[in-house]
Order: C-alpha cells, then structure tokens, then sequence
C-alpha cells in the first residue's frame, strides 16, 4: 500500500489517482484560508517553485474542520490561493483530516505517521506529510513547523532513487 492507491478530487471536481505523481517526492498539507498559518501558502509554494524540476510537488487539500476556518467554495478557496499566494501547486477540494467522515487518504497518512505520544488524528490546518519517490509516507510535522524548515530532509528525498 502507498499514496498512489489513493484517489482524490481536484479543486475543479475532476477525479484523479495519486498514482500520477508516482517517482515524486510529496509533501501533503491540509490547508486553510482563515486560519493565522495560513501565510504558510508563501512558502509552500517557494518550495514547490524551487524542487519542482527535481521531481517535487505540494498537494494542498483544504480543510474546515478547525475554527472553520475553511468556509468558501473550491472556487473562493483556488482565486483566494492564487491572488494571495500565487499559488501554482495542486490544490483539491475540501476534505475532511479525522473522524467518521475522514477522507481515506489522511486516514491513511495518519496511521502511517502518527503525531506526538502516537495519536492518529490530524492537530490543526497545515499539518504536513512527507511522502518519498515510492509512495511511503516518512515523516510528519506539526502545523507551526515552516514549510522552509523542511528543505534538509526534502533535499534527502530528492537525492534517493526509486526502487523497483
């Protein structure tokens, strides 16, 4: 099992298989646009601009689960994206992070990294999961961890070859 058996809606309502950033490294991010990490958008996507030719790629899944900080449709969440933060990445549409309605993905994402004293559920918006070349998720950081800050260990991903 990895991220590539999942599939997940676009902002603009199209299915799609994760099974397409296969070889890729990932960093998967429940986002906000309410919410004070919301500036986070800037370096998320100053990342994506800077590893994307390396085989990099942010997947932003909006989320309103927290203070509701998630309100707009896909459409106000992707102008709101692109205005502000110019936001190039893909986005898809809103999913929920934990409880009976969890999208399976983050179900998944959780169970594989879980967070402080081994909790599954997802903490806040901008939670991030790393994901390597193969699909497997590698490590989780906390919301108030700065996209920046995770340079080193994507760097290391990037270095590594798929395996067979």
């Amino acid at each position: 099992m990895s991220v590539y058996d999942f599939h997940v809606r676009t902002i603009r309502g199209e299915d799609q298989s994760l099974a397409r950033y296969k070889g890729n490294v990932l960093l998967i991010v429940n986002t906000a646009s309410k919410c004070g990490l919301t500036p986070q958008y800037e370096q998320l996507q100053q990342l994506y601009d800077k590893y994307k030719d390396r085989g990099f790629v942010v997947l932003g899944f909006p989320c309103n689960q927290f203070g509701n900080q998630e309100p707009g449709s896909e459409e106000e969440i992707s102008q709101f994206c692109q205005l502000n933060y110019g936001v190039t990445f893909p986005m898809f549409a809103k999913v929920d992070v934990n409880g009976s309605n969890a999208h399976p993905l983050f179900v998944y994402l959780a169970e594989q990294a879980p967070g402080m004293l081994g909790t599954k559920a997802v903490k806040w918006n901008f939670t991030k999961f790393l994901v390597d070349r193969n699909g497997q998720v590698v490590a989780r950081f906390a919301p108030t961890t700065k996209p920046l800050e995770l340079e080193q260990h994507i760097e290391q991903l990037l270095s590594e070859t798929v395996s067979e």
